[in-house]
């Protein structure tokens, strides 16, 4: 069973946060909901999310895919926190996939990640990094790498991840479960 790491922090897109991990453990992959800090962690537009665990009590492990909610507080606090660049770079070493969506490939491209890559982005939040290619689709995969642009690009990039994890079958199972027009 793939194991999925999504970091929890304050001034998340809630969309997008709920979306990837329902779709995600939908197919059956072992989502791990890591908050930066203890505690409920407020949302961007005010929904309180809790989850599974901190972020320190599972650094040590291995992932098979990191995913990076966006949100503009929140990917700025992703940013700014050492232990998600870290963990990033050695998941990118090793080969894993690394995702993120709305204003969190940022969060990648500050990490060092991204150069050289295309990649999609809320508007405007790679404007600072020009070694990244901006792409317009809403959901961009440049080798281990999967990108998406927003809150309404939430469910298409969670079904990239399922079949990134799990193969198209599934992808198109779990779309069709949901009654998601794509499958």
């Amino acid at each position: 069973m793939p194991r999925v790491l999504v970091p929890l922090a304050k001034g998340c897109e809630e969309m997008e946060v709920v979306t990837i991990v329902d779709i995600l453990r939908r197919a059956g992959a072992a989502v791990v909901l890591a908050q930066l800090e203890e505690g409920p962690v407020g949302g961007a537009h005010g929904l309180v999310l809790q989850g599974d665990t901190t972020l320190d009590k599972v650094l040590n492990e291995t992932f098979d895919m990191l995913v990076l909610p966006g949100g503009t507080e929140g990917s700025r606090r992703l940013g700014e926190d050492t232990r998600i660049a870290a963990k990033a770079q050695q998941m990118a070493h090793d080969n894993q996939l690394l995702t993120a969506i709305c204003a969190a490939p940022g969060v990648l491209a500050k990490a060092g990640l991204l150069d050289g890559k295309k990649a999609a982005c809320y508007p405007t939040c790679l404007d600072a990094f020009p070694a990244v290619q901006q792409e317009l689709q809403p959901v961009v995969r440049d080798g281990q790498f999967i990108t998406s642009r927003g809150p309404a690009t939430a469910v298409a990039f969670a079904l990239h991840l399922t079949e990134a994890l799990f193969g198209p079958e599934k992808r198109k199972e779990v779309a069709r479960q949901i009654l998601c027009p794509e499958s």
